[in-house]
């Protein structure tokens, strides 16, 4: 597959985010079939591979998926070859939803519980999953870069911040990507595009198929017990399918003329968009995993991108977070 550049560091175009074999898509994937799908996407040409701390699961039989450790596993192996990206600074509670927690004694338990879990002795990319409004980005960032000075991390991120934040944040430690909901129908990083360009910070997109819906747009995941967090998400609603129809239309059509998915459709649109984004869709397909590699190689033209941008202008449609952000 081919490269792009996070910093110094070269990285497959298209991720791998693990965070569904385990967490938020209703049942996690049995440990061996979970570790062989990791496994297959690093064979399909994957190199940059993204999880976190809290992506866990249960099975029925009660034990736990912990996301770093299939990773771990799964990579250990080829580990030089790789880069691995998980995140810190949140936990789940039942009553309240995440909670950010970035005081720097937490920040060192988590990267040394990380370390552990992904059998490593260093983190490639290791983000603050949410700003923390109790702790400075200032206070964050001089604790990122005492590990980058132990060699715990080589490089950090941060996820769904605000501008000025990143700007705070990286007077003190050069922060080298930001990850942040981006797809044909979640634009507001759009807005962030002027700063990253100025500091040079990458942007790793992350639901870059709208959570799957641009797919196809046909799932339902009513039934999952709230297992599968996709099942409140209005694009999923009938009303939400109609106002997304045309624009599925387009990628069907498009995918036709270059012979590949509507998927890689939707991931080569921003690709061509801009050289420092990095998707990372997650699927738990294999057959879709190397189909969306794909989009690596597909080349959209000006008028191709413009018939698509156009469209998506004059669209209002449903999103996870509500209706979404123009630029």
């Amino acid at each position: 597959m081919k490269l792009r550049t996070i910093d110094d560091m070269k990285v497959s175009a298209l991720g791998y985010g693990a965070m569904g074999l385990s967490h938020a898509y209703g049942e996690p994937v049995e440990r061996n079939e979970a570790e062989r799908i990791i496994r297959s996407a690093y064979e399909a040409g994957y190199t940059y591979f993204d999880t976190a701390e809290v992506y866990r699961g249960t099975y029925k039989d009660g034990s736990e998926s912990i996301n770093e450790e299939l990773v771990g596993r799964a990579l250990h192996d080829v580990r030089d070859k790789v880069r691995i990206s998980t995140k810190f600074g949140i936990s789940i509670a039942a009553d309240r939803g995440l909670v950010p927690d970035s005081r720097p004694e937490v920040i060192r338990r988590s990267v040394e519980a990380s370390l552990k879990r992904l059998n490593t002795d260093y983190i490639d990319l290791y983000y603050q999953h949410r700003s923390d409004p109790a702790t400075e980005p200032e206070t964050v960032a001089e604790v990122m870069s005492q590990l980058i000075r132990e060699g715990k991390i080589l490089h950090w991120g941060l996820s769904e911040c605000s501008a000025q934040y990143i700007e705070r944040a990286d007077a003190v430690c050069h922060v080298s990507a930001i990850q942040n909901r981006y797809s044909m129908m979640a634009r507001s990083a759009e807005a962030l595009f002027p700063l990253l360009e100025k500091r040079h910070i990458a942007l790793v997109a992350f639901s870059p198929l709208a959570n799957g819906f641009l797919t196809s747009g046909a799932h339902s995941f009513a039934g999952s017990g709230g297992k599968d967090y996709r099942d409140t998400m209005p694009q999923f609603t009938e009303e939400g399918r109609e106002r997304g129809q045309a624009l599925l239309d387009l990628i069907e059509r498009l995918a036709a003329e270059k012979n590949c998915t509507s998927a890689a459709i939707s991931l080569a649109w921003m690709l061509n968009k801009k050289d420092y984004i990095i998707p990372i869709p997650g699927s738990k397909n294999v057959n879709r995993i190397r189909e969306n590699a794909a989009a690596a190689d597909i080349v959209l033209s000006a008028d191709e991108l413009e018939q698509i941008d156009s469209l998506l202008e004059k669209s209002d449609f449903l999103v996870f977070g509500g209706n979404r952000i123009v630029r």
